[in-house]
């Protein structure tokens, strides 16, 4: 190993080392701060000693009540943001569930530090007031329903563009908070993540009747007779108040069926064409329809019910905690046996955040309730549990894939498409097909449109800028011992960063700077307008070139250095790069910098991609990554360097020394000195040896192939 990897290694390891001194982020909020976030009439009680929340009480005549739960969402569900740190949301949960505050303490995210600014943030944090965990909360950009947050099982709110990825860590981490503090304080489904539980398979059906449904185990019957309903009241006010009961004990007090009416084996049997597809129409991803259906002297709901409420007679649990059921107010025929015509049948919806588990039982509860006297009446209730399964068969068994930033990949499967049929087009230009490198105005016009697609489709418009704080947000997480889950929000980093890193091994850095990179095919593009237009270039002397191009790295080490010891830090540091402003926010910011942007864009008119050769510290970082490279695949000759000159003179990047041979750490695979080893009319070896030829004479022209086991220096 070289003294210079040593070297390297040594630097990482000290890095490492300090930061993993440093505190892990947790919760900053005190009693004293939570009674200043929520002042009189409420009252800020103990915090709870099993979780980190606080009971928000408020005075009811002479007694207090709880209203709500407060808690900080770092110290429930830490999922780091872009920057590798966590938001940090204040949230208030009141006791049915709702929202009764959000707001954000503190936050890293790079796209509204001195970018689309706070308000936007704070804006999209207000929208969850008064939503409920019992909704489907939904991000929709441009599309806001308000009036689904009043009752709607499901609600959309506005995100923020330029901003899809953070918003959604944000969306998640509150959500996966305040399932927990449901989950403990409000009965919500116990410790099951919504996003790993089993689904229905739809495409498992088969036409049956109703006899082959209940032998299917599809449809469950549970009887209930007279007797006991009676022994359950036995000793109790309740007894003997059922005088038809106590006369025949042996006769039905009711019959009750229980099916999934969603899958599709249930519902397309019992349900006409027409009823099926509209209940599809109904349902949300996730949501769950359960059939029941009650035959005997004991209907399924009262006389008082209300449709699309909850019942007031059956109660569903799974896992020894409630689930909400509520009407669907569902009607039409129902293909059922003619004893069954008669009987009363109800279709109940559970929305999918209240986390019903179709693999796992489900545990209803039959209420039955009786009263003694007039005036002050004892009432008595009596629950009679049943419970339903489905077969195996029919569901498909939960797997950690299913998790909530599957959306983001989902919603943007046209991008993705593009992006990845743009990286095959580009990786078959960059092995150098003849029909390619052997004309100049092709490889330029090629070029040229590539680096449009760059700049266009994967910076403006699909945001797929790779940074330096991707790897700042390494660090900091690794540090605090987080997932690096969090980058899976934003898919097009993934399938960039995955396909630059396979290239590492093959061309080495060139890849993503020379190619993918949209800053600097913005820079590219504005040299080369530029150069039309009469502007030279700038060539910097040999000496001065070489000792510039060390500055990046002290930048990128300075970078990851403040990634160990100081967030904020890191959050200033990191505005090096101008690719926030001008690619993410389309140079709308505060003037700073726009004026630091447009004047690394200008250099670049005078010194060909000045900033991606000098001071880029992602460029640097990508610099010895690209040293994992298998070898030299820049054919070379006997000649090159020794006279012949060319590449090396017409190499804009000067990347090329005087021996003739590649520094492939500053080499952008701009193909130009491929297209001059190709040609007769530019390569002089070729030219003397065509020239020689011509007078008859023939001098050997040495080859020097690219050598996959070069030796890297």
């Amino acid at each position: 190993m070289s003294l210079r990897w040593m070297r390297y290694l040594a630097c990482c390891w000290t890095i490492a080392v300090a930061g993993l001194a440093l505190p892990v982020h947790a919760g900053v909020m005190t009693h004293d701060t939570m009674a200043k976030a929520f002042p009189a009439p409420l009252l800020v009680g103990e915090k709870d000693r099993d979780l980190p929340i606080w009971p928000i009480l408020k005075q009811d005549l002479t007694s207090t009540t709880v209203v709500a739960y407060a808690y900080e969402s770092i110290d429930l569900s830490p999922i780091p943001g872009f920057s590798g740190t966590p938001f940090n949301l204040l949230v208030a949960l009141d006791t049915q569930g709702q929202f009764m505050d959000v707001r954000v303490i503190s936050h890293h995210e790079p796209v509204f530090l001195d970018g689309l600014g706070q308000a936007p943030l704070m804006s999209f944090v207000d929208q969850y007031r008064g939503l409920s965990l019992k909704q489907s909360i939904k991000i929709s950009t441009g599309q806001n329903n308000a009036a689904n947050k009043t009752g709607s099982a499901n609600v959309y709110i506005d995100g923020v563009a330029k901003a899809t990825a953070s918003v959604r860590i944000l969306n998640q981490s509150l959500l996966a908070a305040s399932l927990k503090v449901a989950r403990a304080k409000l009965g919500y489904s116990e410790g099951r993540d919504p996003d790993l539980i089993a689904k229905i398979r739809p495409e498992v059906f088969q036409p049956m009747d109703w006899n082959a449904l209940v032998r299917a185990g599809l449809v469950h019957k549970f009887s209930f007779k007279n007797r006991d309903i009676n022994k359950a009241f036995a000793g109790t006010a309740g007894e003997g108040l059922d005088l038809e009961a106590d006369k025949a004990p042996d006769e039905t007090f009711t019959d009750l069926y229980a099916a999934h009416l969603n899958v599709p084996a249930v519902g397309r049997n019992l349900l006409s064409p027409e009823r099926w597809a509209y209940l599809q129409q109904r349902l949300e991803p996730g949501d769950h329809a359960l059939l029941l259906i009650s035959a005997g002297r004991y209907p399924l709901v009262s006389e008082n019910f209300v449709r699309g409420t909850v019942p007031d007679r059956i109660t569903l649990k799974q896992s020894q905690l409630p689930i909400e059921i509520r009407d669907m107010d569902l009607d039409g025929p129902l293909q059922v046996p003619a004893a069954l015509q008669d009987a009363q049948w109800r279709v109940f919806r559970v929305i999918a955040p209240a986390g019903l588990d179709p693999g796992q039982p489900l545990d209803f509860e039959l209420h039955v309730t009786r009263s003694k006297g007039l005036m002050y009446a004892e009432v008595v209730h009596k629950t009679f549990p049943f419970s339903a399964s489905l077969p195996d068969d029919y569901v498909q068994a939960a797997s950690s894939d299913q998790k909530t930033w599957r959306t983001s990949w989902t919603e943007r499967w046209p991008e993705l498409l593009v992006l990845t049929l743009g990286l095959a087009v580009l990786a078959i230009a960059l092995r150098n097909p003849p029909w390619l490198v052997r004309s100049a105005q092709r490889v330029k016009w090629f070029r040229n449109t590539y680096l449009l697609f760059t700049l266009v489709f994967i910076g403006w418009y699909a945001q797929g800028q790779l940074s330096v704080v991707n790897l700042t947000a390494v660090i900091q997480s690794v540090l605090a011992g987080r997932s690096l889950a969090f980058f899976l929000y934003d898919p097009m980093t993934v399938l960039l960063w995955a396909f630059v890193a396979v290239t590492f091994f093959v061309w080495g850095r060139g890849t993503f700077c020379g190619w993918l990179c949209p800053f600097g095919a913005l820079q590219d593009l504005v040299s080369q307008l530029t150069r039309q237009l009469g502007l030279k270039w700038l060539r910097v002397p040999a000496l001065w070139d070489q000792r510039l191009k060390r500055l990046k790295y002290v930048v990128l080490a300075a970078i990851l250095l403040s990634a160990c010891l100081s967030v904020s830090l890191t959050d200033a540091l990191v505005e090096v790069e101008p690719f926030k402003t001008s690619i993410t926010l389309n140079f709308v910011r505060a003037w700073p910098f726009v004026l630091w942007a447009v004047a690394l864009v200008v250099l670049s008119s005078f010194f060909y991609k000045g900033y991606c050769r000098y001071l880029c510290p992602l460029g640097a970082g990508m610099g010895l990554l690209g040293r994992l490279r298998r070898g030299d695949w820049i054919a070379r000759r006997s000649e090159c360097g020794q006279p012949c000159q060319r590449c090396r003179s017409d190499c804009a990047y000067q990347a090329i020394t005087p021996r003739g041979t590649v520094d492939y750490d500053e080499c952008f695979q701009c193909l130009d000195c491929v297209v001059i080893y190709e040609s007769d009319a530019l390569c002089v070896p070729l030219m003397q040896q065509k020239k020689s030829a011509r007078d008859g004479l023939v001098i050997p022209i040495v080859a020097l192939p690219a050598t996959p086991n070069r030796k890297m220096s």
